[in-house]
């Protein structure tokens, strides 16, 4: 499928935001969380700048799998940094052991399911962070009931990285057509929801 002027334009609002994130949402925190959020948007900018300047083409690559691995693992991690101060060490092992296995299931040939499997622990335990831990925290009152909005921006980027992770595991759950029709959108949505509530919350 063909990239339009407009999922280009969409491209360019969400790069926007990502760029306004790394250099003004993420201040005040401590240095392990902004490095986390830091790469978390940074991967959302350069992406979307890669697929404006190279079309939907782009996600043909082995790397995007990897590459949509990364910005849920590194966001969930900034969050647990931030708010879970007891949990910090393990789901810190778990990011890089998730990242190492992502990578090395989808840089050799393996015929069984494992690399599916990988990819759908990694992405369902970072994913259900972003989306809970917002809003546990919204419910009971320790920051601002907009905050809450990342949670649903994380479910959102939950739905983008298995749709686009099985996409390049061979066993789309959607046409390739329709993932392409709803990415530029889901993207620009999922970004603005992660701005808002880290600027709100």
């Amino acid at each position: 499928m063909k990239i339009t002027s407009l999922d280009r334009i969409l491209l360019f609002i969400t790069g926007l935001l990502a760029g306004y994130q790394i250099a003004i949402g993420i201040d005040k925190m401590d240095s392990t969380s902004i490095i986390a959020y830091t790469i978390a948007f940074g991967v959302i900018l350069v992406a979307g700048l890669l697929l404006i300047i190279l079309g939907f083409e782009a996600l043909d690559s082995p790397i995007v799998v990897i590459i949509s691995t990364i910005i849920p693992l590194t966001l969930s991690l900034g969050l647990v940094w931030q708010h879970l101060a007891s949990f910090r060490s393990p789901y810190l092992l778990f990011t890089i052991i998730g990242f190492l296995a992502v990578t090395l299931t989808r840089s050799i040939p393996i015929q069984n399911k494992l690399p599916i499997i990988t990819i759908a622990i990694t992405h369902g335990i970072a994913g259900m962070t972003i989306f809970l831990l917002p809003l546990i925290l919204s419910f009971q009152g320790k920051v601002n009931p907009l905050f809450s909005l990342v949670g649903i921006g994380g479910a959102l980027i939950g739905v983008l990285g298995i749709l686009l992770s099985f996409l390049k595991t061979g066993k789309p759950i959607l046409s390739r057509d329709t993932i392409m029709r709803v990415f530029p959108i889901l993207l620009l949505l999922t970004t603005a929801l992660f701005v808002a509530g880290f600027k709100y919350g």
